[in-house]
Formats: structure tokens, C-alpha cells, sequence
């Protein structure tokens, strides 16, 4: 029989070791909890504040301290829904509209080259540069005439909400296509062309299949962008049926004195789960839309 020694590890060099783990890794995960809870934080209480029915903040100070689904039902005798069907009309027609005309446009700047382009590309980018609040103005008297000759694209119209923010999204939809579309090699197109494939078959069966990460990108960006906004929507959508989640929602909590914010939360938490589901249904698609679309091939 062999007997089996064991070396103790000095006291001073297990201190080291530890010393070292929390200067190079150990810190990572404290500043890691710390955005965790600061993250994590403002969505639990608004789930707090949803299963309480008393509805003010102040009775949300203890979290979860009571557990009632009353806010969720009283839902139903409010217009919440048809704020929700109206919301989700728009942000589905904007995001399916920004994708479909940046890659329009981003084919055209990428693949053509036509007198204008360049100037093209620099008026899309300086009008970007533009704060948004600037087009409020001019927004709001655009339609208010345009509602005279054409009243679907007047005041009040869901679809003079859309092109509104199709407009506003165009240029910043056709930069971040134009530099993934960069990245795909002229000599497809061209192969394609020799075989007979007019622009419209080269730009459908095999652009479009090889730039699905940005275009999921685009997509995510633009419903999430329509879904939340409130101002736009709220200069543009007058009528109460009319109104999105953001704007009818925001009823019950402007005023101080009979603030819901039980409701308020039950329907934030609603509200979520269409961006979350769309989130996780493009995920696999998002980093590699965002990174490779930055760089110019």
C-alpha cells in the first residue's frame, strides 16, 4: 500500500489566487448584478403595480404584496383593446412598409449607379441629422391639407399615421440596408443576369434570401419604434377609437388626482408581449444584421 500525501496550498498563495480573481474576473460580476437589478428592477414593480387593485404607487411600494388579477379584467370595460388592435395595425403596416422600401431603396443606391446618387445618400443622411421634433409642425399642417383633398391621408387616419412613419424612417432604414447589401458580391447579380433573371428576380429570389438578417433587423426596429410612440400619434389620431396604446394608455395616468396605475400596468404588461414575442421569434438574426450591416464590404 502507498499512502497518498497531500500538499497543502500555502495560506499567501491561496490569498493571491483570490486576490487576482476579484481584480481581473471577480468585478465583472458585481457591475453584472448591478445592471441586472437596475435592469430587472422597473419591470417588476410594474408588475407589482399590475396585480395590485388599489391602482396608485404608493400601495406598489411593497412588491407583490398583494397578488389580485382585477386590473387585467377591468381591461375589458375600457377601450384597451381596441387601442391594442389599432397599435398593433399600424406597428405591423410600418414595420412590413420599412422593409419593403428600404430594400427597395438600399438595392437601387447599392446595386445602380445613377446621376444624383451620391447626393442622394448625403440629403438622406443630413435630414437624419434633423431633430424629429422639428417635422411636428410641418406634420400636423401637412395632413390637416392634405385631409381637405384626401381625407384617408388627413387627420385622424391610421394610414396617414403609417406613412408618416414610414417617411420619418426611410433614410436610417436605407443606410443601415445599404451597407449589408454592400457586403454581398455584384458577381451574384451578375450570373443571375447572364442566365436571364431580370432586377426584379435577381432582387426577390436572391438578394432578398441573403439579406434576411437586416431585414429582420429593420423589421424589429420599426414595429418597436410605432409601438411606443406617443407624440406622433397623438398630433395625428384625434378620436378616442382611433387612438394607440401609447396615447390611450397615457389617459390614465395624466391626471395626478385619479391616476390608475393598476390599470396602467396591467395594460403595460399586455402591451409587451407582441414585442416580445417578435424579439425572440428574430433573435437569431439580430446580431448578425446590426454588426454586419456597420461595415462597408
Amino acid at each position: 500500500m502507498s499512502a497518498t500525501t497531500t500538499v497543502a496550498t500555502p495560506p499567501s498563495r491561496a490569498g493571491a489566487r483570490r486576490r487576482r480573481w476579484v481584480l481581473e474576473v471577480g468585478w465583472k460580476y458585481l457591475v453584472a448584478l448591478v445592471i441586472l437589478f437596475y435592469a430587472m428592477f422597473p419591470l417588476l414593480y410594474v408588475v407589482s403595480a399590475a396585480l395590485n387593485p388599489r391602482g396608485s404607487l404608493a400601495a406598489s411600494n411593497q412588491l407583490f404584496g398583494v397578488f389580485d388579477l382585477a386590473n387585467f379584467a377591468s381591461l375589458g370595460s375600457t377601450s384597451y383593446w381596441t387601442w391594442y388592435g389599432n397599435t398593433l395595425i399600424v406597428s405591423g403596416a410600418s414595420a412590413v412598409g420599412a422593409v419593403l422600401m428600404g430594400a427597395a431603396a438600399a438595392y437601387a443606391f447599392s446595386r445602380f449607379r445613377f446621376r444624383g446618387r451620391r447626393a442622394g445618400l448625403t440629403s438622406l443622411l443630413i435630414i437624419q441629422m434633423f431633430p424629429q421634433a422639428l417635422a411636428f409642425v410641418a406634420i400636423f399642417l401637412m395632413l390637416l391639407a392634405l385631409g381637405e383633398v384626401f381625407p384617408a391621408l388627413g387627420l385622424n387616419s391610421k394610414l396617414a399615421l403609417i406613412c408618416v412613419y414610414l417617411g420619418g424612417a426611410l433614410g436610417v432604414n436605407t443606410f443601415l440596408m445599404y451597407g449589408f447589401f454592400n457586403t454581398i458580391p455584384m458577381e451574384l447579380d451578375e450570373s443571375a443576369k447572364i442566365d436571364g433573371a431580370t432586377h426584379a428576380q435577381v432582387f426577390w429570389r436572391i438578394i432578398m434570401p441573403l439579406v434576411t438578417p437586416i431585414l429582420a433587423v429593420v423589421a424589429l426596429l420599426a414595429f418597436i419604434a410605432s409601438f411606443g410612440d406617443y407624440i406622433i400619434s397623438k398630433i395625428v389620431l384625434v378620436s378616442q377609437d382611433n387612438w394607440t396604446l401609447a396615447v390611450g394608455m397615457f389617459q390614465w395616468v395624466s391626471n395626478q388626482l385619479a391616476s390608475n396605475w393598476g390599470l396602467f400596468g396591467a395594460g403595460a404588461v399586455l402591451a409587451s408581449i407582441p414585442v416580445l414575442a417578435l424579439f425572440l421569434g428574430l433573435q437569431r438574426y439580430i446580431i448578425g444584421g446590426l454588426t454586419a450591416g456597420s461595415v462597408k464590404g
